[in-house]
């Protein structure tokens, strides 16, 4: 029995066929942890929503920025871009039942060991705070409410934690960083711009959101993806498992009981 963590897919559906046949994924006895974005620029977003749904109960999923953006399109708040290459589930006859599962997804999921989310964990955050804010995103997502919050989640601010914050603050300030975020200003703030890997960002412009001095720290491996740029990433308490398959690079799946990585190339 063991559980895999897997980085961004993006509808790179063969790569991840590959990735689990490599690790023999047994969907009876082993879990599968995956960190966002489903779906996007990979070619085989659809076959992917409908193949990690059908695991059930042996699959674990966070949303990340791309699935949520999914949600805005099916809403007709954005057009379908032909790069993200999501028009075959907009289409299929079984749209309603797999849009409907997307948005049941946390933010954020926990294991005895380690947290899982798409971007990481705002560095202000205890995990205490962490749980309450996924399970408030989460709620409403699964509510009656769910549209209004698609609608109003876009923005760059707040870009700093405060419990004075309105509650649609709260809520883009939760999603940006459980999402989106890579690197923050000295001070903490969020940036929402840089995508650069942190080797080509002038010393103290940004930081890294898991290098902020000042972050909180928890007492549980935080697993995320999101940030291609990174190549991976193998830190003291932290483990980036996006390694831009999508991109031309790798599929990477970590095995946690002996925290061995697989990788399958973008074929």
């Amino acid at each position: 029995m063991s559980n895999y963590i897997v980085g961004d897919i993006q509808g790179c559906f063969d790569e991840l066929q590959l990735l689990l046949e490599t690790v023999k994924f047994d969907k009876k006895k082993d879990t599968l942890w995956v960190a966002g974005d489903l779906v996007a620029r990979g070619p085989k977003s659809l076959e992917t929503l409908r193949f990690i749904r059908s695991l059930g109960e042996s699959a674990k999923i966070v949303l990340g920025n791309h699935d949520l953006h999914l949600l805005a399109v099916s809403l007709g708040l954005f057009p379908a871009k032909k790069k993200d290459q999501t028009q075959p589930i907009l289409d299929a006859d079984d749209k309603d039942e797999l849009l409907e599962w997307l948005r049941e997804q946390p933010l954020m999921q926990e294991h005895d060991q380690f947290v899982m989310t798409h971007a990481g964990i705002s560095p202000q955050w205890t995990i205490k705070r962490a749980r309450k804010e996924n399970r408030k995103i989460t709620g409403l997502l699964r509510s009656k409410k769910w549209k209004w919050l698609i609608e109003n989640m876009y923005s760059n601010s707040p870009d700093l934690w405060s419990k004075e914050l309105s509650d649609i603050e709260r809520y883009r300030y939760a999603i940006n960083s459980f999402t989106r975020m890579r690197f923050c200003f000295p001070d903490g703030r969020l940036d929402m711009g840089c995508k650069l890997p942190p080797k080509e960002v002038a010393d103290h412009e940004y930081i890294p959101w898991f290098d902020l001095p000042q972050r909180v720290q928890l007492d549980k491996t935080v697993l995320f993806g999101h940030w291609a740029a990174l190549e991976g990433y193998n830190g003291k308490d932290v483990i980036g498992l996006d390694t831009g398959c999508v991109w031309g690079g790798e599929l990477t799946a970590l095995r946690w009981e002996d925290k061995q990585f697989f990788t399958q190339a973008a074929l």
